[in-house]
């Protein structure tokens, strides 16, 4: 974990160097950040939450930086039909629905009438779990126009790994409960801890056909554009360790990274390390300053193949659990096009 954590804050170190200005991007009328927020204040829990100070931080970025933050669906419909964002477009999430969520952060996004997504896993809420909200409490949320509700499974629990026939009830049961209490369908979805597989994706495309959800967000870092995955869209994630307001101003300014023909294609991994490859759009141009950094092993060996294809050579096998690779392009006026992958790792 300390190798994991030292090696992504040497490579975040690398990024501000040549970090963007303060402001909105401004090449993104066709491209959109969303950040996602767990915890809010609660020191025992430094990797799901961030501190107070870091989240004001945040909304004064937001509020006096030039950016439009919008309400998440907003942002996938304007995508979907094409239609152009504003520039510096940015949405906010928060998975979990802990009682600090509601105690600090809601009343802070309201004091800067600023929208948010909640993503509520019906469960621990059913139990009167103590860090958890209450169904009265997400009403409360639920009731704000500026407040979207996304489901978060019904556990809260890793989907990943789960036999089908469970992944399936369980989506249900959190449908069925956020309609009984809130007299609505949750309008997205959120994988929990953002771990995801093919099978999964599977399942989430089926029931996104069917109307059930909007999307669903992954935690691999990234930018929305009109070719992302809706199954697997991405969010910057935000906790103490990563929270400082040059991080996120760096993530804010993000531009998309395009790519095809990502493989492997299941983010589940059968083999580790995996032979991680992708293609990178022709809208991005020239290559040659692309770098991908790995968890726990730091900047990672690219081979070129073609104009465009790209395989990074990972060293060394990923411990059991999460990996990230991240790789990230200069572009104009000091921003970074930004493309992540998050593995999930068997025992």
């Amino acid at each position: 974990m300390l190798r994991r954590a030292a090696a992504l804050l040497a490579w975040t170190a690398a990024l501000f160097a040549g970090a963007a200005p303060h402001g909105a991007r401004a090449l993104g009328a066709e491209s959109a950040v969303v950040f996602a927020y767990g915890r809010f204040g609660e020191d025992e829990a430094p990797n799901v939450s961030i501190r107070l100070d870091q989240f004001e931080a945040h909304l004064e970025e937001l509020t006096d930086g030039g950016y439009t933050v919008m309400p998440l669906p907003a942002i996938l419909e304007a995508l979907r039909a094409g239609r152009p964002l504003p520039e510096g477009a940015v949405a906010l999430t928060i998975d979990e629905a802990s009682r600090s969520a509601y105690r600090e952060a809601w009343p802070r996004l309201r004091a800067a009438g600023l929208p948010v997504t909640l993503f509520v896993a019906p469960d621990p809420v059913d139990r009167g779990s103590p860090s958890h909200m209450s169904w009265d409490e997400i009403r409360r949320m639920a009731s704000d126009r500026g407040v979207t509700i996304g489901g978060l499974g019904a556990s809260g629990l890793s989907l990943a790994q789960r036999p089908e026939a469970e992944v399936r009830a369980e989506l249900r049961r959190m449908e069925e409960r956020i309609l009984a209490e809130l007299g609505r369908r949750p309008a997205l979805l959120a994988y929990p801890q953002g771990e995801q597989s093919l099978a999964l994706h599977e399942i989430v495309e089926e029931r996104m056909e069917s109307g059930a959800f909007g999307g669903a967000l992954g935690q691999q870092s990234g930018v929305l554009h009109r070719a992302a995955d809706r199954r697997s869209l991405p969010r910057f994630m935000m906790n103490e360790a990563f929270g400082s307001v040059e991080r996120f101003r760096l993530a804010a300014g993000a531009l998309p990274l395009p790519v095809s023909e990502l493989a492997p294609e299941d983010p589940l991994l059968s083999v580790n390390p995996p032979a991680l490859g992708f293609t990178v759009s022709e809208e991005v141009g020239d290559l040659s300053r692309l770098a991908c950094f790995a968890s726990g092993q730091g900047r990672a060996s690219l081979e070129r193949l073609g104009e465009r294809r790209i395989e990074v050579r990972l060293r060394d096998p990923f411990p059991p659990g999460r990996a990230r690779v991240n790789c990230t392009l200069p572009a104009a006026d000091g921003h970074w096009r930004w493309f992540g992958v998050q593995f999930v790792i068997p025992e």
